[in-house]
């Protein structure tokens, strides 16, 4: 992109796929080999759905919706709404069908798309509930059939349209949230709210066409669509779309990305591996490896490291950080985290890899981008100093005083608003526009944010002191047998927990000590082995906040059964629904 502001997404697509037409955009795994789309051949399928989305009666101030994980059609059917001055609205595959009929219902949506057969039947079956909708397209069916997305591309190049080009202040989409304490809420973002994120990431961290990334993060959630699909394809980069997080790590092989966006939850479980995989080999290499992370991290914190750690680093590097690389492919050079907070101990030792580590700060309310660190300024366990035209401000009455307070947002890439909400508006949006984010955080005196906890989640001890217990499960998963954890405590004398074991680590465990595992929630050495876990990774955590006692729990926390969010956040009332009966026993 040249050094011109964008204005809207429809200009970044025309821009983009002008720029860069003969480079690869989008790769596809068909079996176990990958085909590549050039932005050439993608900016003509946009520009087939835009006339098939025209011929649907689709036109300016509409809205179109579709049910889908990441695939080209999304992306496709992406640009050509835009390109019809209409609104597009994201929805997740694996929600519960009553979600997609509140949002479709709430958006008003003229037309929605859907992956599966499935999915296309659920929703025809709603049509009686929602008057709105007229069309149902279904992406995976054969092209002779009237309702499918090959006849929508056929219709498209039959009569073709030239783009819209929407004002930056009209709604680029809505972003339903994740619904973590009630039904969601549609987040309006304009075109200006967007493309003032990826403007500001051009400012400050610029990839290049040949950088390349390995799409799992849902599009449907606004770490995954601004800053990865916009973001990328405003840079000309290549965008391989992962079939199933199940083959992230042999994908990874595969593909051999530059760079991988993710959230916390699956840096974690890269951080269980390494180290898993280390604690397998002999004792010079152990060795070698802790004291090659640990030269890093020092160097990573600015020390200047003397001629013996030089030495241990090149060999540490060579022997063992390079084998480690050459699983993820061999190029990954960037890790950028979000959605949540990352623990510093896995940035640490993914950065001393060799993969230097960025962390943002965000909410779908602004757009996502509110902090970033970036090349030139960058501090680990933070979350980055604001974007360009980004200001930060904490109001520490919430609190009651002191550095921390909750974070509140200025700048272009705050919402518009909520839809049809304009109570829940006027409470997160204060009269000067600035954004109540309801998160807990403190600036540093270099303007660097370390974000603490959600108001909504801290709760109060019986002793009066407060806790806040995202940062403590982060801790304790961190342990390579915790897959999950669930801490509580409002108005109780201590904390207690949900320990979701990691099946795999607890069955090489048991196989080691020639063990049989029976009921893991009644097996005397499970608990054991989770009391000494809870232990050895509670250093940091204050007295009052460690947890007293646990219950097992042999069913994981997924979004199939509705304890996480799809951007993988726990529901936690929905844990409290389930489980608050367990929790109430252990005191």
């Amino acid at each position: 992109m040249s050094g011109t502001q964008l204005a809207s997404l429809v200009e970044l697509c025309e821009r983009s796929c002008s720029t860069f037409a003969a480079r690869p955009l989008f790769g596809v795994k068909a079996g176990e080999s990958w085909s590549w789309l050039t932005y050439g051949d993608f900016h003509a399928q946009v520009a087939a759905a835009r006339g098939g989305l025209s011929a649907l009666g689709v036109r300016a101030g509409d809205t179109v919706a579709i049910v889908a994980d990441n695939r080209v059609e999304w992306a496709a059917a992406c640009y050509a709404t835009y390109g019809r001055g209409a609104a597009y609205v994201p929805m997740y595959q694996a929600q519960h069908p009553s979600e997609w009929q509140f949002i479709l219902r709430d958006c008003g949506a003229r037309v929605v798309l859907a992956a599966t057969d499935g999915a296309v039947a659920r929703l025809r079956a709603m049509r009686d509930e929602l008057p709105a909708l007229e069309h149902v397209v279904a992406l995976d069916a054969p092209a002779e059939r009237s309702d499918s997305w090959g006849a929508l591309l056929a219709a498209g190049r039959a009569r073709p349209v030239p783009p819209v080009f929407p004002a930056p202040v009209d709604t680029a989409g809505l972003i339903y949230t994740s619904g973590t304490t009630g039904m969601p809420k549609g987040v309006i973002l304009s075109h200006a709210n967007i493309t003032s994120n990826i403007n500001a990431i051009h400012e400050v961290f610029t990839f290049s066409p040949d950088d390349r990334s390995l799409a799992f993060l849902p599009w449907a959630h606004s770490f995954g669509q601004t800053c990865e699909l916009h973001g990328l394809v405003s840079m000309g980069c290549s965008i391989a779309v992962n079939d199933d997080v199940k083959h992230l790590i042999p994908n990874l092989a595969a593909v051999q990305p530059t760079v991988l966006f993710a959230v916390p939850r699956i840096f974690n479980r890269i951080y269980d591996g390494v180290r898993a995989q280390i604690a397998s080999r002999p004792a010079p290499i152990q060795w070698l490896f802790a004291r090659g992370v640990d030269a890093a991290i020092r160097r990573g914190r600015g020390e200047s490291p003397g001629v013996g750690d030089q030495v241990l680093l090149a060999l540490a590097d060579r022997l063992i950080f390079s084998t480690v690389r050459a699983r993820f492919g061999g190029r990954l050079r960037y890790a950028v985290s979000g959605s949540a907070a990352l623990a510093r101990e896995v940035g640490e030792l993914i950065d001393a890899l060799g993969i230097t580590v960025y962390e943002g700060y965000g909410l779908t309310e602004t757009s996502p981008i509110a902090t970033a660190n970036h090349p030139g300024a960058r501090k680990l366990g933070s979350v980055g100093r604001a974007i360009p035209h980004v200001r930060i401000e904490i109001d520490a009455s919430v609190t009651g005083g002191g550095p921390d307070g909750e974070v509140i947002v200025h700048g272009p890439n705050v919402m518009q608003g909520y839809h049809e909400r304009p109570e829940e508006t006027a409470a997160a949006l204060r009269p000067d526009g600035a954004l109540r984010t309801g998160d807990l955080g403190r600036l540093d005196e270099e303007g660097y944010l370390w974000i603490t906890g959600r108001i909504k989640e801290q709760y109060k001890l019986e002793n009066g002191k407060y806790v806040v217990p995202a940062a403590i499960e982060e801790k304790l998963k961190l342990s390579p047998f915790i897959a999950n954890i669930f801490v509580y405590g409002d108005n109780r004398p201590h904390n207690v927990a949900l320990i979701v074991p990691d099946p795999d680590a607890l069955r090489r465990w048991a196989e080691e000590r020639r063990h049989t595992l029976g009921d893991l929630a009644q097996d005397p050495r499970v608990v054991e082995l989770l009391e000494r876990e809870l232990e050895a990774h509670s250093g940091d955590i204050k007295g009052f906040e460690r947890v007293k006692a646990f219950a097992v729990v042999s069913e994981d926390f997924t979004t199939e059964n509705g304890l996480l969010t799809p951007s993988l956040k726990l529901k936690r009332r929905k844990v409290m629904e389930r489980y608050g009966d367990d929790l109430a026993r252990l005191y």
